[in-house]
This record gives structure tokens, C-alpha cells and sequence, in this order.
């Protein structure tokens, strides 16, 4: 079987569709004569007569494409708009990025049964309840963040909030009540929003986190779940 068809049958198999990072774990490239499989991946999903792109790092066979699209109740070019799908997406991600780099990742319990692709967020997180890591109020307020990292001292490592409003304040005013932490921060969003973001951050209000803040848009979030996989992948054919 040659490289493409191996692509097209993992993602058949996979019900059509597939993200990179799966697509990089899940395709057999013992094989392969080249020295970059992952790259040769990359570029097959990218032939426009086998393969489209859902979302960023997300792509489907053209055969599939009313199934998979009709699945996730969605259509290609809505990047912009606001969908319960496109949210808990980049939560997956990050939550499965998380758990490459072996973080504990925790999501908020009123996400817990929403779906990331076809599997509900809860049996992507490793963590069934955040850990009380300070004072009730805060552990609180943490509690209703998008997605946390959390380091082997259990103590949180990362917060993500996923927005696509142009109103950032309530995602900023969360990292404003965790500031003391030496945590990071990170608003994901719309690379069209960063200049909103910009003006917000660089308010009065926000000046003690806003060099603190770092945005990142769905493209970069995307290219980090591959690129996290693919450096797991490799680490575990060369046992590192």
C-alpha cells in the first residue's frame, strides 16, 4: 500500500476525519524510504483531489466530506464564527498537548461532557477535579478556566482560556485574581482578534499582567499539537 492510501485508510478508519497528531501516531511509517514521514503526511492531507481541511490541524477525505461535516453539524470557512465545536476543538488540543509534555490537565466540570471531535473532554483530561492548590476563592476562580497545566507539584503550570469574543476582559480578569502565581497565561483566539487583545491588555486595568499574557492564535496552537506529537513519536522510536 503506498503512502497516501495508508493516510486515507487510517483516516477512514478513524470515521473520515483525523488531526494531524493522530494521522502521525496512528499511520504505520516503518516503511517509509525518507528520512521526514511526518513531513511526507503533511504534505499528502494537502492533495485537494483526496483530502480538505476542517480547522486548522484537522483534516477528512473528500469522500467523506457530507458525513463528517453533517457529524459536527459545521462548514468549512466558518472559522470566525463562534461554535461550540470550534471551542471545545482547541481545548482538545491543548489538553492533549498537556498531556504529551506530561502535565496534569484538568478542564472545567461544566465542559467535562462536551465533545472534543467524538470523545467527550472528560476522557481527554487526566485529571478528574482540580487540585486545591491555594486559598478556596482562588482554586474557585481557577476552576472555570478552559484548560490548566499542572506540574508534578501539582501546582498549575499554564492557564488557557479559549476566546472568541472580542471582549477579553472576563478571560484578563481571571488571570488578574491568579497573578501571584508563576503561572503562564495564555489567550487563544483569532489571529483577526490580536489587535483587540492588544488594546485591552495595554489598559490601566490589566497592568499588572499584561506583560504576562501571552496570544496565541488557532494556526500556532494547531502547528504545536503536531509538532508536540511528532517530537513524542520520534522520542519513542529512539526510546528517550
Amino acid at each position: 500500500m503506498d503512502q497516501s492510501k495508508q493516510v486515507m485508510q487510517v483516516m477512514l478508519e478513524n470515521g473520515g476525519y483525523a488531526t494531524l497528531g493522530y494521522l502521525y501516531q496512528h499511520v504505520s511509517v516503518k516503511s517509509w524510504k525518507t528520512k521526514t514521514p511526518y513531513a511526507s503526511i503533511r504534505r499528502i492531507v494537502q492533495d485537494s483531489r483526496y483530502f480538505f481541511r476542517i480547522r486548522p490541524g484537522l483534516w477528512a477525505l473528500n469522500e467523506q466530506r457530507d458525513g463528517v461535516l453533517g457529524k459536527f453539524k459545521i462548514e468549512v470557512g466558518e472559522n470566525q464564527k463562534e461554535s461550540s465545536f470550534n471551542h471545545t476543538y482547541y481545548q482538545g488540543l491543548i489538553v492533549e498537548i498537556g498531556n504529551l509534555r506530561k502535565f496534569g490537565t484538568y478542564i472545567p466540570n461544566q465542559d467535562k461532557n462536551k465533545l472534543f471531535l467524538e470523545k467527550p473532554l472528560k476522557s481527554v483530561s487526566s485529571l478528574d477535579r482540580i487540585y486545591e492548590f491555594s486559598y478556596p476563592h482562588l482554586v474557585r476562580r481557577a476552576s472555570t478556566i478552559d484548560v490548566i497545566w499542572f506540574n508534578r507539584r501539582k501546582l498549575p503550570h499554564a492557564f488557557f482560556e479559549v476566546e472568541y469574543s472580542t471582549d477579553f476582559q472576563n478571560s484578563l480578569s481571571k488571570y488578574a485574581d491568579l497573578q501571584d502565581f508563576n503561572s503562564k497565561f495564555v489567550l487563544v483566539s483569532p489571529i483577526e482578534k490580536k489587535r483587540r487583545f492588544e488594546d485591552i491588555i495595554n489598559s490601566d486595568i490589566f497592568r499588572e499582567v499584561k506583560n504576562r499574557v501571552q496570544f496565541l492564535d488557532f494556526d500556532y496552537v494547531s502547528a504545536l499539537h503536531s509538532r508536540t506529537t511528532e517530537m513524542a513519536q520520534l522520542q519513542k522510536v529512539m526510546n528517550l
